[in-house]
């Protein structure tokens, strides 16, 4: 039997350790000194190890396990993860901004006199998911790719500014970013020197690597930090300001320094402000985050494909160095699309080793006047994709060599077309190649369908594909279909298990989706989410073909352009057959894609709210499309139904506003 005052004194020094590590990560307020601080620590530890029941999952003595793990399991986010857009400058700024003013208008008839901006440092780290319930840490995730991510809570427990308990008992998912500091990242980086192990290009480097060792020691040691910006799920604030407010008094580390906007004038201030003290933190930021405030009108603005309309990545200019062009050579993309590479000295640029960076089209190396020979400024722009900025004229020797627009594709010399593409009138037009039987279009395509949103292929690289398609053995995306074992083993690289493996994949694949069969096609301008709705509006493929310009357009989110694009794709004699081929290769639509006039939500447009407990969100989204429906991001005169799940959030309010029908969770279950 434990004593009643050992219970109360774990119980005390548990509260007490954890006030304290919030006043000294949070607050940056140290009410005791470190010393103390361990002394406290180590008595409840002490007092753990004499009462094992007494320890519970939120004790700050389990932050570290002492068993390493073999391996990250795949978790689910409930709600998608999604990444921004970006902006480099003013102008990208400037019509991020009137795009989103020009979508309002429209919804209320004009600008919103209240409607305004929070800019946020963005820091340069991994992006984490936090997951609590009744107020106690549950899972940790990685971003992975927006749906899936990595389950690493034991390495997150080491973390000390991330809380395992809150001041509040609710539920709630908070996003974030894990990083390093300066003083961490130079001290790692010399132990792996004087170890002889790899040392880490940048601090995101080193905070992804950290985070997904296996044992939470090694994590403890390296002492990352988690700064929290977003609710994603629960009790949602009606603004970005109040969400960051409510994350600090529940015990999160927040940035201090954000402020509310009115216009891009403001947001400009507070980027050039940063620009000069970027380096005053001790994390690196690479830019300002800029997010409408009102939650309402993040709500009516939506999210595309792979981003929030709602707010935008501002990035500061990137680092550049100089180095010689040695070579300009030509790219051709499933598309036909002509790029021009530029093939450079080696050059260190933000911890990386840069050889290549893009020229964009011929009118922007008119532009620039670039020349092989040239000393030119090369940047990574967003700290990604290199490219050449400007050429230094003064350094050339009279020996550097124009390149010219080529009149014909590099790959097959067939005619090129010139397209206007319109990017601000800054980046001119670009070259497409007009010959669909191009080899390197051929491959890219290829690649495209056997990818991860497509057929998803296991094992189908660009070599093997280039493989198959120099052996004669596929032609177009029908012929994977058709491969044989027979055909493969004797291919360089397989053998007979690999062969088998592969046919395998092969066959395991033929069953699917619709909207990934459209998305398989590469139809110009069709992304995945547009697929998703085709096939979700059309239920057929047949139907999705025969569909003109006026009935494409019926499709949300679908404007003209795409709709002519998917026409023309059709019209084309070569493309309808492909997709016949398809079908009799053994490809099959997955039966629950039936046309959704047969189904019973069938024209019935669903709104999604608060946290569900018994399925993901992208769970409720597919059985609402798979049962004929349709799903928006905002509640509008438009929408039918509106789930709300756990602590919904301002949706609710709108559609009690509108007097939309409002479904429990339990509701929507019983008519799907």
């Amino acid at each position: 039997m434990i004593k009643k005052s050992v219970q109360q004194r774990a119980k005390k020094l548990r509260a007490q350790i954890d006030d304290l590590r919030y006043r000294y990560h949070v607050l940056n307020d140290p009410e005791v000194t470190d010393a103390m601080y361990q002394g406290l620590m180590d008595e409840l530890r002490k007092i753990e190890e004499q009462h094992p029941s007494l320890v519970t999952a939120d004790s700050p003595t389990q932050r570290v396990a002492g068993i390493p793990a073999q391996g990250f399991h795949k978790i689910k986010h409930t709600v998608p993860q999604w990444s921004f857009n970006d902006a480099f400058d003013e102008l990208d700024l400037k019509a991020w901004e009137d795009r989103i003013v020009k979508i309002l208008e429209k919804k209320y008839g004009s600008k919103p006199k209240d409607l305004s901006y929070t800019a946020e440092l963005k820091i340069d780290g991994l992006h984490m998911v936090l997951t609590y319930a009744d107020g106690q840490l549950m899972s940790g995730a990685t971003r992975g790719d927006g749906k899936v991510g990595e389950n690493v809570t034991q390495n997150i427990k080491t973390i000390e500014t991330v809380p395992l308990t809150l001041k509040k008992k609710i539920d709630i998912v908070v996003e974030g970013e894990v990083w390093m500091d300066r003083k961490h990242f130079a001290a790692l980086n010399r132990q792996r020197e004087k170890l002889g192990e790899p040392l880490f290009a940048n601090p995101r480097n080193a905070s992804a690597g950290t985070i997904r060792q296996l044992d939470p020691r090694v994590v403890a040691a390296r002492k990352l930090s988690l700064t929290a910006y977003d609710i994603s799920a629960g009790a949602i604030p009606s603004t970005q300001a109040e969400e960051l407010e409510q994350l600090k008094q529940l015990g999160f580390l927040t940035d201090d320094y954000w402020k509310v906007c009115k216009n891009t004038d403001d947001m400009l201030a507070v980027y050039h402000d940063w620009e000069k003290r970027r380096d005053s933190q001790p994390f690196w930021i690479d830019g300002l985050v800029i997010k409408v405030n009102q939650r309402q009108y993040q709500d009516d603005l939506g999210y595309t494909g792979k981003a929030p309309r709602w707010a935008i990545a501002l990035k500061f200019a990137a680092e550049q160095g100089t180095t010689t062009i040695k070579d300009i050579y030509v790219q051709v993309g499933r598309t036909g699309a002509l790029t021009p590479v530029a093939l450079m000295e080696p050059v260190r640029l933000a911890g990386t080793t840069v050889t290549h960076a893009t020229l964009h089209n011929f009118d922007e190396i008119a532009r620039l006047d670039v020349r092989i020979g040239d000393t030119v400024v090369v940047e990574k722009a967003g700290d990604i994709i290199p490219k050449v900025v400007r050429v230094l004229e003064k350094m050339r020797s009279g020996n550097e060599k124009k390149v010219r627009a080529p009149k014909k594709c590099p790959i097959c010399k067939s005619e090129v077309r010139r397209d206007e593409i319109g990017d601000k009138g800054r980046k001119g037009a670009g070259l497409y190649c007009t010959n669909k039987k191009c080899y390197s279009q051929e491959l890219r395509r290829l690649g495209h369908v056997v990818s991860k949103n497509a057929f998803n292929i296991d094992g189908l690289g660009k070599k093997i594909i280039e493989q198959l398609v120099n052996e004669g053995l596929v032609k177009n995306a029908a012929d994977f279909f058709t491969l044989t074992k027979g055909d493969i083993e004797p291919m360089e690289r397989f053998a007979e298990k690999s062969a088998e493996n592969l046919i395998e994949a092969i066959a395991a694949s033929k069953n699917i989706s619709l909207a990934r069969f459209v998305y398989a096609l590469g139809i110009p301008h069709v992304g995945e989410e547009t697929a998703i709705r085709l096939a979700t509006h059309f239920g057929t493929m047949r139907a999705i073909m025969n569909a003109d310009c006026e009935k494409l357009e019926d499709v949300h989110d679908v404007g003209s352009r795409v709709a002519a694009s998917i026409v023309e794709y059709f019209e084309n004699k070569e493309n309808q057959y492909l997709v016949e081929d398809l079908f009799k290769s053994g490809v099959e639509i997955k039966k629950q894609e039936a046309h959704k006039k047969n189904k019973a939500l069938s024209g019935k447009t669903f709104v999604l709210t608060g946290t569900l407990l018994s399925m993901t969100r992208d769970d409720a989204k597919a059985k609402i499309r798979s049962n004929g429906g349709d799903v928006a991001g905002s509640v509008s005169k438009n929408t039918d139904f509106v789930i709300a799940g756990e602590n919904a959030g301002s949706k609710l309010g709108k559609a009690r506003e509108l007097g939309v029908v409002i479904l429990t969770e339990k509701q929507f279950l019983k008519i799907v």
